[in-house]
Parts: structure tokens; sequence; C-alpha cells
């Protein structure tokens, strides 16, 4: 393989977010290979390979039992053993949207006390009964370890899913706020938390959550899907904001967006 930082992109069964993922992966600096979920069971392809693994987003399995749920499975009865070793390797893994709903439901999050097999967190249907895409506001906690948001904190990222709404006990959510596991939260314009409001809040997520980590901050999972925001042309208001930063006097920033500096978080963590 390539020299660099190698990551690891899942396709196959109804994934469709995949070639976008890893454009966005190697616009960071990321060498990058799709992996075709069988190739993975199969042992074609060796994950010992790669420092960075991604859940993607899309419908697997056409989400027949529950989003995320069949992949779960799968993955937890034929591989369980090797996510485990991939973890304890000290490596990263994020899942997006779909890839989520497959983290939690495997129980690789919220992690509390390094046990990666106890699902505590669920992702349920949206409160407004349909599925919503549109772009959010995201408030992120400065304080929590995730790999991904260093230096980032009221960043603005689209949505496109049915099944968002984070919901778990009390005691769960209590620890997860308490341990700055809830890397962010759904906002207002203005960066603060949406209060559960729609459509600020897309979903009527508990306490705003979007995306939560373990407690090392190597593990991650959000709703938001940052690989959809890899060029400023992506964001709907880019047109808007160029006509006004024209108007006064002031070029528009074309450099890196805030979706390719998350995953370039991941690929930094590494030097």
């Amino acid at each position: 393989m390539k020299a660099g930082i190698q990551a690891l992109v899942l396709t196959g069964f109804g994934l469709n977010c995949d070639h976008e993922t890893a454009h966005a992966l190697a616009l960071a600096g990321a060498c990058v290979q799709r992996v075709h979920i069988n190739a993975l069971i199969d042992g074609e392809i060796d994950l010992n390979d790669f420092q960075l693994m991604v859940f993607g987003g899309g419908f697997s399995w056409g989400d027949d039992h529950g989003a995320g749920v069949v992949q779960a499975v799968r993955l937890q009865s034929h591989i369980g053993e090797r996510l485990m070793r991939f973890i304890e390797q000290d490596k990263l893994i994020i899942g997006i949207c779909n890839g989520f709903q497959t983290l939690v439901n495997m129980g690789l999050l919220p992690g509390f006390d390094g046990d990666f097999t106890r699902r505590q967190v669920a992702l349920v249907h949206n409160d407004c009964g349909n599925f919503r895409d549109q772009w959010v506001d995201l408030q992120i906690d400065s304080a929590s370890p995730c790999v991904f948001t260093r230096g980032l904190s009221h960043i603005q990222l689209p949505v496109r899913h049915g099944e968002g709404k984070l919901i778990a006990s009390a005691d769960v959510i209590d620890r997860l706020i308490a341990d700055h596991q809830v890397v962010m939260r759904y906002a207002d314009d203005q960066g603060q938390p949406a209060g559960g409001r729609f459509p600020d809040n897309p979903n009527g997520s508990l306490h705003d959550i979007a995306g939560i980590c373990d407690a090392t901050g190597r593990i991650f999972g959000l709703m938001p899907h940052p690989e959809a925001f890899n060029h400023f042309t992506n964001h709907p208001d880019w047109t808007w904001r160029r006509e006004r930063l024209r108007r006064e006097g002031k070029p528009m920033d074309t450099g890196m967006t805030v979706g390719i500096q998350l995953f370039r978080n991941a690929v930094t963590w590494f030097d």
C-alpha cells in the first residue's frame, strides 16, 4: 500500500456516500481505499493495514430492520474481534449518519468504561415524521476529547436522514454531557443550542445532540455529513456570500471547508 495515513471507507449493500467520503478524505491528505463489506469479512482486505475506518452514510440493507441494524449485526458477528483489536491499537473510527446508527447499534458508542459491546444509545425516527434534507448549525464542545473536531466551534453541515433522533436513559445522557462526550449539538444561526426547536433541531434529538464520541475521542459518530461539504460551492448560500463580500470589498474564502478540516484533524492526529 502507499505510504501515509491509510483510510478505509466501507461500501456495499446500500451504502451510497463512499465516493464522496473517499474524495473528502483524499483532500484531507489520506490515502483512501473503498472496501466492500464482504472483502473485509472474507479477509481479502486486512483491517490491520489501516489507521482510520469510516462507516459512511446510506441505507445499509435498506434499513429494513431499523437504520444500521443489519450492518451492525453482520459486522459484529463476523469481524467483532478484529474491530476490538483495531480500537485497542489507538486507531480512529468515524461513523456518519447510517454509520453513526451502526456504531450505536454495535455498542462502539458511547463505549463507557471501555465497554464497546453494550448498546446504550438509540437513533430513532425523526419527530417531524419525515426524512430531513437540510443544512444545520452545529455547536462544538471545545472541551470534548474528540480527535475530529479539534479547533472547530460553530460550523454548518448538511443532514439527510429519517432516523436521527438520539435517545437514551437520563443517566446515560447525563454522563455523556458530564464527560464531554457530546461532541456537537444542533444550534441556531448564532451558534446557541437549538433548545429542541424545529427545524434548527431537525429530528427532536434529546438535548440537541448531533454527535458523540467515546471517552478517548478516537471513536466519533455524527448525523451531519462532513463529506458533503468538501468545496465552498457545496454550501447553499455561497453565491449570496460571494456577492455580500464583493460589495464589502473582501475576497471569498475558497480554502479548506470545515467538512475537510474535520477529516484533516484525523489525518494530522497521527503525526
